[in-house]
């Protein structure tokens, strides 16, 4: 069976975004394009990986290019976007990895989310093997997502995901673990609730 591609080339919009509560959301990565809208399923340290990952993909282009490039030092404010993910949000697969890349040609950040899937192997000589037949397999490889945006949409869906993996449960000012709204028990209170010593 060929290898799904979602493509959006550009997208009308590319973002990070949650399903749920603090401490019980699901995040997602979602494209729309011409009514259209693809929705993956990601870790929330997917999602901060991904974002530091642009920043600083965006960061050396422009030390590379000594300003002579469209890409913005920050994100431009008209390209804030704040809205919730269209719904209805359907998951179209839980991504496993995910890939960036610069292309110098068009000015445009590629971004590519794969499927999860499992890979067996007997050392880390093969496993290290598989995972490189796995992204270079075009014609039956699991799903992907492949998004191609300008820099300042890069930058823009950079600054919301960071806004959106910071949105979460605040930390406890004591431990640094995340606080929940039921209560919190403190490893260094010794075991108490906070509040409660």
């Amino acid at each position: 069976m060929s290898r799904q591609v979602f493509l959006y080339d550009p997208p009308d919009r590319f973002v990070a975004g949650t399903v749920g509560l603090p401490g019980r959301r699901t995040f997602y990565l979602q494209a729309t394009s011409e009514g259209r809208t693809t929705s993956v399923s990601l870790e929330k340290a997917q999602v901060e990986a991904l974002a530091e990952r642009i920043d600083e993909l965006l960061d050396e282009v422009v030390r590379r290019s000594g300003g002579s490039t469209a890409v913005p030092a920050v994100a431009p404010s008209e390209l804030s976007d704040n809205e919730p993910l269209t719904s209805p949000v359907d998951e179209e697969f839980r991504v496993g990895t995910m890939a960036l890349a610069w292309d110098g040609d068009s000015e445009r950040m590629v971004v590519e989310a794969q499927a999860l899937v499992a890979l067996e192997a007997d050392s880390d000589e093969s496993l290290a093997e598989a995972e490189e037949r796995l992204l270079h397999d075009d014609e039956n490889g699991p799903p992907m997502l492949r998004v191609r945006i300008t820099g300042p949409m890069a930058r823009a869906f950079a600054k919301r995901a960071m806004e959106v993996v910071n949105a979460g449960r605040p930390p406890c000012p004591l431990c640094s673990l995340p606080l929940d709204p039921e209560g919190h028990v403190c490893p260094r209170q010794n075991g108490y609730r906070r509040g409660e010593a």
